[in-house]
């Protein structure tokens, strides 16, 4: 293949922290033309936030900004909104993030983008959709989440609700929002047409939260949820309550000690009870008996002692460190997983082979690690590169627009540019 799917492909990366530049970073990793456009004093906020070494980009921004190309501007500026709309009538798709009312503030609203550019995709991150009541508040990650409802039904069921490392947020909203870009452009090929794509977190929070509105309507037909570990014994209100780390798909699970828990915290493996599996996974734990056993060998009988037969694997797993669990319960076809650090996904060989962690050269910085394409394809794998420095490509856009060098040269004396 000689060309990447999304070569020629031109992308106004108004954006920044992390839904919009997840979102146009992985753009930018298919073959687009992806221009970063920022302010001048000082760029993405990312740049300066969680700095491990002083006087270089962060990784908060390298990580999410690779394959990029960055323009400072003053947009508010009549010279700067002049760029800007000349950058829109050559652009196949713009994204940004900005607060609700910011876009038509700038007089770059999307009734003014598409009357500049008819075939443009303009792709936009909100905390809340537009006729939210909360259209109006401001959203980092932990606020979506528990407006998605997610944060309700995380941790256990006697603690407090718990928000979820993983940007489920903000980096799912991207994906999100990858999805309707892409979809806009091929329906763009058939029509001629560009349109408005709209994510907000609250929604793409929900999406990643479905089971848990199933579980919300089963709750209230049956009044209990056989599959969480309140089942048959505790008590259940009218909402999803926490569930701790309970399966919720209908086969029992929960993270076990191994070898070593006492001094290691990550020495511990998931471990899943499959129905259809049982006899074997009785077999592999040391307990065959169970396989027959009237009060083990359904789902149904087993709920009341699932805690029990915890307790016993746990007993199992006393002498095997996790990776050594694991290989043993493989052949027994139960599913598992050790539970991984970030040292060790960082070292782990076979997610280097692939491409799901890389290396990357940084200016300013020099190697660093950084997440991969999730996304595998047979004809290309993605070459991740450095990320920009701010206005890095500012000299080359501009002279790309029919700018000469003298105004060039004077727009960024008047800080027009940097």
């Amino acid at each position: 293949m000689t060309q990447l799917p999304l070569t020629g492909t031109k992308v106004i990366d108004f954006t920044g922290v992390q839904a919009g530049p997840a979102c146009t970073q992985m753009l930018a990793w298919f073959g687009a033309d992806v221009l970063k456009v920022e302010r001048t004093n000082g760029g993405d906020v990312t740049r300066n936030q969680l700095r491990d070494i002083p006087d270089a980009d962060a990784l908060y921004f390298t990580m999410l900004n690779s394959n990029k190309r960055s323009l400072a501007i003053n947009t508010k500026s009549p010279e700067g909104r002049e760029v800007m709309e000349k950058l829109i009538r050559e652009a196949d798709v713009l994204v940004e993030n900005f607060a609700p009312g910011a876009m038509d503030r700038m007089g770059l609203s999307w009734e003014h983008i598409h009357e500049l550019n008819p075939r443009l995709v303009f792709g936009s991150v909100k905390g809340f959709a537009e006729d939210s009541p909360w259209s109006d508040l401001k959203v980092y990650e932990n606020v979506a989440q528990c407006a998605g409802g997610a944060a309700s039904t995380t941790g256990f069921w006697d603690g407090p609700p718990t928000v979820s490392a993983a940007a489920i947020g903000d980096s799912n909203t991207g994906m999100h929002l990858l999805i309707g870009v892409l979809t806009a452009l091929i329906a763009r090929d058939r029509t001629g047409r560009g349109q408005k794509v709209s994510v907000s977190m609250q929604d793409a929070v929900l999406n990643l939260c479905r089971v848990k509105l199933r579980d919300q309507q089963r709750l209230e037909h049956v009044g209990y949820l056989e599959e969480y570990p309140q089942y048959p014994d505790g008590k259940f209100t009218d909402v999803v309550p926490r569930g701790g780390n309970a399966g919720g798909g209908g086969q029992p699970g929960w993270v076990l000690k191994c070898k070593g828990w006492e001094t290691d915290p990550n020495a511990y493996i998931y471990f899943t009870v499959q129905e259809q599996n049982w006899p074997r996974t009785a077999e592999a734990v040391g307990h065959p008996e169970w396989a027959d056993d009237p009060e083990y060998d359904t789902a149904a009988a087993r709920q009341p002692h699932i805690f029990e037969i915890f307790g016993e694997i746990e007993k199992w797993l006393a002498d095997k460190t996790k990776y050594e669990a694991v290989d043993i319960l493989r052949e027994f076809g139960v599913p598992c997983a050790p539970v991984l650090s970030m040292k060790e996904i960082a070292d782990d060989p076979a997610l280097r082979a692939d491409g799901t962690v890389v290396e990357v050269d940084q200016k300013g910085r020099g190697t660093y690690l950084t997440v991969g394409s999730p996304v595998k394809f047979s004809d290309f794998t993605p070459d991740i590169k450095g990320a920009p420095m701010l206005g890095e490509n500012t000299d080359e856009v501009l002279a790309g627009l029919g700018y000469d060098a003298d105004t060039i040269h004077r727009m960024r004396a008047e800080n027009i540019v940097l």
